[in-house]
């Protein structure tokens, strides 16, 4: 089955990194990344932008209405995330667990819908 880890952490909290300087991931991520490649459980993955790069759209009726964030006030946004293959949710858990955003924010984990 696959999972989402969804990383929530606090913006303010981490530094962005310089554009020209380029993004070097850290340590416990390179590790983590490897333990789900040699697990056969990494379907893919990556850090998002900020929340003030994001935009929400609606559509009501026939107008179309564009937000720009950053929108909630919240201590924590959605910063990155793995789509990960793990047989259930206990072994989803367990990997959530291990990845480094669970030590300095929050990581959600959802089952990706299957129809049928």
């Amino acid at each position: 089955m696959q999972y989402m880890l969804l990383i929530h952490m606090d913006e303010a909290a981490m530094a962005a990194p310089k554009p020209e300087s380029g993004y070097e991931m850290s340590a416990p991520y390179t590790a983590y990344n490897e333990a789900l490649k040699k697990a056969g459980a990494l379907i893919g993955g990556e850090r998002l932008a900020p929340s003030a790069s994001a935009a929400i759209v609606k559509v009501r009726g026939d107008r179309t209405e564009v937000l720009d964030g950053p929108f909630a006030d919240t201590k924590e946004q959605l910063g990155g995330y793995y789509l990960i293959d793990a047989p259930d949710l206990d072994a989803a858990v367990k990997w959530a667990a291990r990845c480094p955003g669970a030590a300095r924010g929050t990581v959600e984990v959802r089952q990706v819908w299957q129809a049928g």
